[in-house]
């Protein structure tokens, strides 16, 4: 199987662009195995992504090649587009796992509206469950929390929070911190979601991946950012995309106008605005 091609519509819906373009029939179905994941793949090209957060504007904007793509986490809150973003993922993501918002709504757990964040995804619950389908929850509820690969000679851990706590720990940039919960785990690479900032440290010879967040960034730039791993080799990206198209959604779902103000705010600044 050759490299995804991008920017083929109608030939070729495997384009993020392409995904919604009116020439592509129909929706891709993810093969069964997109390419055999083995040590005799040399020269992969891995697009990762996390934390999109029903943010189809976002995504739809990453134009990229690839031959895997790992899925770190937490596809749904925090926006109002979450079928598109889950079914870009199902169709074309060679691994995914579960992030703490895709575990959290799946299992219709109440959020306290107690900050800036808690009260953005209490508000966009009632809409992601009038929208999403059941099959669709349950596929949220059955992804993994970690996911094990080898692609292009190198091993993979995937995990959205930490190794520790799949889910929910945040783990900054601490290299300290990271080499305790790393202390039994031999891999190259450790991709990891959930803190929505970039991040690449080395831990003994091991490979700590944060691509940021695709569809909520926090790290005071608002473009979408993912990552690409090239033959082992790292590489950060950022795109910009049309926010306004994302807050006109909010708007057309009937989200609370207070909120919309405040999710916008965030998508702008790149980050927390002030408890408003």
């Amino acid at each position: 199987m050759t490299r995804t091609q991008k920017g083929i519509p109608g030939r070729n819906c495997d384009s993020l662009r392409a995904f919604r373009n009116p020439t592509c029939n129909t929706v891709p179905v993810r093969p069964r195995l997109r390419k055999k994941l083995t040590e005799s793949n040399l020269g992969m090209r891995i697009l990762l992504l996390a934390d999109i957060h029903s943010n189809w504007p976002a995504l739809a904007a990453i134009d990229e090649e690839f031959d895997a793509c790992f899925f770190l986490g937490d596809l749904v809150d925090y926006a109002t587009d979450p079928v598109p973003c889950v079914q870009w993922i199902q169709s074309h993501a060679t691994r995914w796992i579960r992030g703490n918002h895709d575990h959290s709504l799946a299992q219709r757990v109440i959020v306290r509206p107690s900050g800036t964040f808690r009260r953005i995804s209490a508000a966009m619950r009632p809409h992601h469950f009038r929208v999403m389908s059941d099959e669709q929850l349950t596929w949220l509820a059955r992804m993994p929390v970690t996911e094990h690969a080898t692609v292009g000679g190198h091993r993979y851990l995937l995990v959205h929070a930490s190794p520790r706590d799949p889910l929910d720990e945040y783990v900054g940039e601490s290299a300290e911190q990271w080499k305790l919960r790393l202390a039994h785990i031999d891999v190259d690479f450790v991709c990891v979601g959930h803190t929505h900032i970039p991040m690449q440290l080395d831990i003994d010879g091991m490979q700590v991946i944060n691509p940021g967040s695709v569809g909520q960034p926090r790290d005071g730039d608002p473009r979408a950012a993912y990552a690409t791993i090239d033959d082992g080799k790292v590489e950060f990206h950022r795109v910009a995309y049309n926010i306004d198209q994302t807050v006109e959604h909010m708007r057309m779902s009937e989200i609370d106008p207070k909120i919309i103000k405040q999710t916008e705010l965030v998508l702008r600044n790149g980050g927390t605005p002030p408890n408003t």
